[in-house]
Parts: structure tokens; sequence; C-alpha cells
């Protein structure tokens, strides 16, 4: 981009407000599809799918009956060395991952991702998954499903289904790591 030129507009889809009342229900989903909250384990793929995995197991801790610590609910999966982009891409600084203390075997694993697209950081995450065990169940929740699939994966639990160009771009803005909490479409209109 030169100095002369206008970046593309970017236009708000999911206010912090709208991302709040999505996680919600998206708790709500996942709660039902599980029939409550044993055995499940939801993991925040790096980077913003993991504070959107820990506000997620905060809201159905705060469900469930009892005290449930919504720390045994949640971990991080890096997917970094996983990825089928790695030589192509720029240097990616691997995350820990991070189980919680009863592991992944036999429970139902929720990865919670912020965007959805090709499937390919998807397609990863399975790779990583097992190599840390053996999940009874694989699910997939996501804040936005933007299309464009190039691997034949779907989320179960979807916050806002968004169609749009393979000129655009989705960013998620998330208050643990950006400061703010918004999704915004960025690029051709």
């Amino acid at each position: 981009m030169d100095e002369n030129s206008v970046p593309d507009a970017a236009r708000t889809v999911l206010t912090g407000e709208d991302i709040e009342r999505v996680l919600t229900r998206v708790a709500f989903e996942i709660i039902e599809a599980n029939k409550g909250t044993d055995d499940l384990v939801l993991l925040g793929i790096p980077s913003r799918g993991y504070p959107l995995a820990q506000r997620l197991a905060a809201r159905i801790a705060a469900t469930a009956p009892g005290d449930l610590d919504p720390a045994t609910l949640v971990g991080q999966l890096d997917i970094t060395m996983y990825r089928d982009d790695l030589r192509h891409s720029t240097t990616r600084t691997p995350a820990p991952t991070r189980l919680p203390a009863g592991g992944i075997d036999g429970k139902v694993v929720v990865l919670v991702d912020d965007v959805l697209y090709s499937g390919r950081t998807i397609r990863a995450a399975l790779d990583a998954l097992a190599d840390w065990g053996r999940p009874r169940i694989v699910r997939l929740a996501v804040l936005v499903d933007r299309g464009h699939r190039e691997l034949p994966i779907r989320a179960d639990h979807v916050g806002k289904n968004l169609p749009t160009a393979k000129s655009e771009k989705v960013r998620v803005h998330v208050a643990e790591i950006d400061g703010k909490n918004e999704v915004v479409i960025e690029g051709a209109s």
C-alpha cells in the first residue's frame, strides 16, 4: 500500500455486547448437546480461541448445579506444528498446550476457535488432539463461520454465520488480547 492509498473501511458485524450474547447462547447449546457438563472439556485454539473457551467455560460453570470450577473445563491446544502452511507463512510462535487435569481420554471435547474459514486450522487441531489422547466425541464451536471451506469440516456450534467474499478479512478482537471486543470485516465490499 503506498502513502496515498486509503485502507478499505472496516465494518463492525458484532459489537462487544453482541459477542457476549452469542457466547451465552453457544454455552447453552454446548450444555444441551452434551446433556449437562459431565465429561466436558473445552479446548481453545490459540490465540483468540483460548479466551473464547475461557468465557464459554465460565458461562457453562455458572449454569451447572453445585460448584463447578470453569478452570476444570478449559484448556488450550497448540496446533502450530500441525499446520500445513508452515513453510508458506510467517513464523509462528508455538503456544503451550494445556489440558485440564482429567485429560481428554473418553471426554467430550469441544474445540473452540474464533473464525472458521477453510477448515485447515481445525484439521490441524484434530491431528494435534490425536497426539494428546482419544476423546469420546469431538465437537467444534466457533464465534464466526465465514464459509469458503476447503476441507469437509463444519461447526457444531456457531455464533454467527457471516457470508463473506474471499477478498475480505474477518478480524475478531477480544479484550484479553486486543483490549476490545468486536468482530469486523475489512476489505472489498
